[in-house]
């Protein structure tokens, strides 16, 4: 849409570029900004500026009040989108996860650099811009031509435009010359399926080679300004994937040519001090660095061999997500005093239950760091120790060398431990063991994979340890999930759907509300409706009803019947509560809980008389 002549006139020069005092004027004409504000910048000029400085950026900086509301400021991406509506075009919030490499490949850099353009996504018939130069049109009409392709604008904000330029054509650069020189490379026998009709004509790509370290740097960095919880590195025939799970779900971010993505394989091997040259069988390692805010985060490495080659994944442990505190993680008010009260024992075992990515390790570890003082020795026998704490003794198990969880509680047994965590207890030595520790009078952490917190008494028993010693050592058992959280800047009201709120509260008589929240879309969010996650628990502390009929043969039914009557609220209950306050929504709740056959059966199965 090319914009009228009525509402351009004043706000470029003859080139189309932006003029201050014609935005100046625009902002006071549509009742942005006051004139006496607009009057006091007019002889505003760019000294001890760079001349590139683009004139949003110039009033961004200059905070002006906003005329409606005096208390903010106009910011870039207020300007920017209200410069989009005067062009007549489509505002763009650029998500760098949304542009494509084949869109980056379509003009070269010093070609988007001197239009202060950036390609942001390319099909077949036609290529998107986003510029912060609406009335410049020139350049898109040459592009046309010689593109032979439709070429369409949007507006962005100038600072992301010359910042994503800078980003994403230095990686394509190093991507092309890191695939360019796997041609000098020496012939490699490779672990690969697909390229072994290939070997007399293909090379490795230098691990150490400076565009390797690059692609591997920036790519961390992403990670970390993306939230992502997890890297995962994906050989494949064609083109090799690069996945982030972000807020519990997987997003591909990037696509390298098989050689590239071999070399940053390497390269993150040698980061984590693995065996480069081994390559048929998975290892482990941990890489130490810095996020953009300086903050020391640390990876763990896991590698698998694959039909394709090695695939690596990455799991972030950022101190901010990993450790916070008690209401951070989610526990409602009566929750946290329950918590409290189980850890405040001065011995006996608490258990937290749940599937993997559930996030149980940010819950001990989190308590962990609550609990560490001076005059308190904590040790931990972890597998591996998911993130290094100064303020904890923490011992890896060793299988190779017979050095198990049961063998590291043993240990710990002797080195005088206040508080000791388990990472697992996975068999009945080292429950065992866990029971001797708080039959000592150690207070002991650990976890479990059961679906709720009822069955990890059952799972015990499972295991072999004799029901009276669980009935002198469990302290109490808080099983968890990880919901989903509504993205504050996007989601609306909306009318509760009675049917899924009965699936969702069975066997629980709970008023269905009129009125909950459901998720939008913007750019905050990636279009998902959803930003970060927050825990929902299961408290069950062990008290004295139920642990007297905690007996060799009972069942997890009976179980769940002391326990509910002696008010257990089950981790549906708590996940309506986050629904009732406008944190998630139903469907997003019941994607992690148990189905709702399952919780229905277990009710049937507790509704019986509660009998030793």
């Amino acid at each position: 849409m090319i914009p009228s002549l009525s509402r351009t006139t004043g706000l470029s020069d003859s080139r189309g570029r932006l003029q201050l005092p014609g935005l100046l004027a625009a902002l006071v004409a549509d009742g942005l900004v006051r004139p006496e504000d607009a009057a006091r910048l007019s002889h505003v000029r760019r000294d001890g500026a760079s001349p590139e400085v683009h004139p949003l950026v110039l009033l961004a900086r200059a905070h002006l009040p906003d005329a409606h509301d005096p208390l903010r400021s106009l910011g870039l991406e207020t300007l920017t989108e209200w410069l989009a509506g005067r062009a007549g075009l489509p505002y763009l919030r650029i998500d760098p996860m949304k542009i494509t490499p084949e869109a980056t490949q379509s003009v070269s850099q010093a070609y988007a650099g001197k239009h202060g353009i950036l390609p942001v996504a390319a099909d077949r018939e036609a290529l998107v811009f986003a510029t912060a130069e609406p009335f410049d049109q020139v350049w898109a009409d040459d592009l046309a031509q010689m593109l032979r392709r439709e070429v369409r604008r949007v507006v962005a904000n100038p600072l992301d435009i010359q910042r994503y330029q800078l980003e994403f054509y230095q990686v394509q650069r190093s991507i092309q010359m890191a695939r360019e020189s796997k041609a000098s490379a020496a012939p490699n026998a490779l672990p690969n399926f697909e390229q072994l009709l290939e070997l007399g004509k293909s090379g490795e790509v230098g691990a150490d080679d400076r565009h390797v370290v690059h692609i591997v740097d920036w790519l961390l960095q992403y990670a970390f300004e993306q939230r992502a919880s997890d890297l995962h590195l994906e050989p494949r025939r064609e083109a090799g994937r690069v996945r982030f799970r972000i807020d519990g779900v997987m997003q591909q971010v990037f696509e390298l040519p098989p050689p590239v993505m071999m070399a940053v394989t390497s390269r993150v091997k040698i980061l984590a001090r693995m065996d480069v040259a081994e390559k048929r069988r998975p290892q482990d390692g941990r890489i130490k660095t810095r996020s953009g805010g300086a903050r020391e985060v640390e990876l763990r490495i896991s590698s698998m061999p694959t039909a394709f080659g090695e695939k690596l994944v990455m799991r972030v442990f950022d101190p901010d997500v990993v450790m916070k505190d008690f209401g951070q993680l989610g526990f409602s008010p009566e929750e946290q005093a329950i918590w409290e009260q189980l850890i405040g024992r001065p011995h006996g075992i608490v258990l937290v239950t749940g599937p993997t990515g559930s996030g149980k390790t940010t819950t001990l570890y989190s308590t962990l760091k609550r609990l560490a003082r001076p005059e308190i020795n904590v040790c931990t026998v972890e597998d591996p120790i998911e993130m290094v704490v100064p303020e904890l003794n923490q011992m890896q198990v060793q299988p190779a060398i017979d050095l198990d969880f049961a063998a590291g509680v043993r240990t710990l047994l002797r080195q005088d431990p206040d508080i000791i965590m388990v990472g697992e207890i996975r068999d009945l030595e080292t429950a065992q063991m866990a029971v001797q520790a708080a039959l000592t009078g150690h207070l002991v952490l650990s976890t479990l994979h059961t679906n709720d917190a009822p069955s990890a008494v059952t799972r015990l028993l499972d295991l072999g340890v004799p029901h009276y010693l669980i009935q002198s050592t469990l302290a109490g058992v808080v099983a968890q999930r990880l919901i989903r959280v509504l993205c504050p800047h996007c989601k609306r009201p909306a009318r509760q759907d009675p049917a899924e709120w009965a699936a969702l509260t069975a066997g629980w008589d709970l008023p269905c509300p009129e009125q909950v929240q459901a998720p939008g879309a913007c750019i905050e969010c990636r279009q998902t409706g959803f930003l970060g996650r927050v825990g929902i628990y299961e408290m069950l502390p062990i008290g004295a009803t139920l642990r007297a009929r905690i007996t060799a043969g009972m069942e997890l039914g009976r179980i769940a019947a002391v326990a509910r009557a002696g008010g257990l609220k089950p981790l549906r209950i708590a996940a309506a509560r986050q629904v009732v306050a406008g944190l998630s929504t139903v469907h997003e709740v019941m994607s992690c809980l148990p189905p709702v056959e399952e919780a229905a059966m277990s009710i049937d199965q507790a509704s019986g008389p509660v009998t030793g």
